[in-house]
């Protein structure tokens, strides 16, 4: 008999109010499994917290240094958007602490930092640090909203500049030392353009960014940044205008983006409302498939006092529209998940991807004289994105005192390959799989797991089913060994 103090025996009670059991055949048992609903927290995905936004008392300021909002269902990145000058306000002498300061507080539970270093801001006069212009680096004073004044209260480079993008380059090489490829990072954004980092300079200086420039900024990241995911914006691309068909130029700037690699952003949804809600869904198509799409929303209280935002479904259409991954709590986030619960979970049962495991059959009794096991699942992808990073189903079975006794990974499928689900469209895969039992497997009963992740079966994945033994392993029912 098992331990009553056992992980498995706690579980029972609740897994027999989600999972119908059939017994038909009495050598197999079969599951069918039910969607909690639950918000998940997984790999390239999720809500994204903005801690500093432009100036450093948005959004994360009233927080208490103890409070990561763990109360958001599905939140999974704080996000770090704030000018260059606060990391580096004399030439070669870094605040790091600028960015570590709230990062740890969201890595030590277990989520991801994203970055914006800007160049260009309303907020903040000196975006570039000013010790750039004493250097001889380019550029315009201006006044917000009203261009290129000669006694402007604010300063933009001119991007292509030479001396600025030497200084902008060395900035970046000690920003990658720390950050390209550090799996506490999601993603960081080619913010050295435009105004707030979007690509324009509607805001600032009203002065074009050119083809060239862009180039020049994303093969500028790219030197120094070789592993971690770098996101575009939109608006580098369309300027922020709705497009139903792309200039040569936007083109251009859009097949070399694919070609190196990038993922794309859209910051702003909901500025405007009705059809003019977003205006950049023509372009995710070309990075979806491969890479994780961000979205960000308007400000969400300016949002609603221009009555743009609305009952927010259009932010739920802008999930489906573009297969995003990442969203934005683009306002205090409090307030915004009091106001807007219902659409945060709504949002997460489509945002990136969820694994759903509709069914499961195994045999009851595994036989050491034959060696072999075998087990049925059918699964489906009921989110919009893939899962890009892939992972492996495994069967896991634990004896009375929680000991890992079999380990079965299904190695010849990945669930990357899992299709995209459509809203009442559902495409489920069926997996008929064969094991061959381990050494040193003694006669038993033994509890029976699923997980999904690494091809050695390490779990990685988070599901939306009950019977979470707190690794990601989620609880079947038991295999008897003869």
């Amino acid at each position: 008999m098992f331990n009553k103090n056992s992980t498995v025996n706690i579980l029972i009670t609740g897994l027999l109010l989600s999972y119908v059991v059939s017994a038909e055949d009495t050598t197999w048992e079969t599951l069918i499994l039910t969607d909690t609903g639950s918000a998940l927290v997984n790999p390239g995905m999720g809500w994204v917290l903005h801690f500093y936004d432009n100036a450093p008392y948005n959004y994360g300021s009233k927080l208490e240094p103890s409070d990561t909002v763990d109360d958001f269902p599905g939140l999974a990145v704080v996000y770090l958007r704030i000018a260059w000058s606060f990391i580096e306000p004399e030439e070669g002498k870094f605040n790091w602490s600028v960015l570590d300061t709230p990062a740890q507080r969201w890595v030590s539970k277990g989520k991801k930092v994203a970055l914006r270093i800007t160049c260009s801001e309303t907020p903040i006069p000196w975006a570039t640090p000013k010790w750039v212009y004493d250097a001889g680096a380019k550029g315009y004073f201006f006044t917000p909203l009203e261009g290129i004044k000669e006694k402007g209260s604010h300063w933009e480079p001119i991007y292509d500049d030479s001396i600025f993008l030497e200084k902008l380059g060395n900035f970046l090489a000690q920003l990658a030392k720390r950050y390209d490829g550090n799996p506490e990072v999601a993603f960081i954004d080619i913010g050295s353009l435009g105004v707030w980092g979007e690509g324009h300079t509607w805001h600032s200086t009203q002065q074009k960014i050119t083809v060239d420039m862009v180039k020049k900024h994303i093969d500028l990241h790219l030197k120094y940044f070789k592993n971690s995911l770098l996101v575009l914006n939109d608006d580098i691309i369309t300027n922020g205008q709705k497009i139903k068909e792309l200039s040569s130029e936007q083109r251009e700037v859009l097949n070399y983006a694919v070609e190196k690699g990038l993922t794309l952003r859209d910051d702003s949804i909901l500025v405007q409302g009705g059809e003019n809600a977003y205006m950049s869904a023509i372009l995710a198509d070309e990075f979806w498939k491969n890479k994780p799409v961000v979205l960000e929303s308007e400000h969400y209280g300016n949002s609603k006092m221009n009555n743009n935002w609305g009952d927010g479904s259009k932010y739920l259409q802008a999930v489906e529209d573009y297969h995003a991954s990442y969203v934005s709590i683009h306002w205090w986030p409090r307030e915004f998940l009091e106001e807007r619960r219902d659409l945060i979970e709504r949002i997460n049962l489509r945002l990136g991807y969820r694994i759903v495991v509709k069914e499961v059959s195994w045999q009851k009794l595994a036989n050491l004289s034959e060696g072999i096991w075998e087990a049925k699942v059918s699964l489906a992808n009921v989110g919009v994105a893939p899962v890009y990073q892939g992972g492996y189903l495994a069967f896991t079975w634990k004896d009375s005192k929680d000991g890992i006794v079999g380990v079965f990974v299904d190695t010849d499928f990945s669930v990357k390959d899992l299709v995209v689900s459509s809203p009442g469209d559902v495409k489920n895969v069926e997996r008929n799989l064969s094991f061959r039992l381990p050494f040193l497997l003694k006669p038993g009963r033994y509890a029976l797991y699923l997980s999904v992740g690494s091809i050695t079966g390490s779990p990685q994945i988070e599901l939306p089913h009950p019977g979470n033994d707190g690794a990601k392993r989620y609880f079947l029912g038991y295999v008897e060994v003869i």
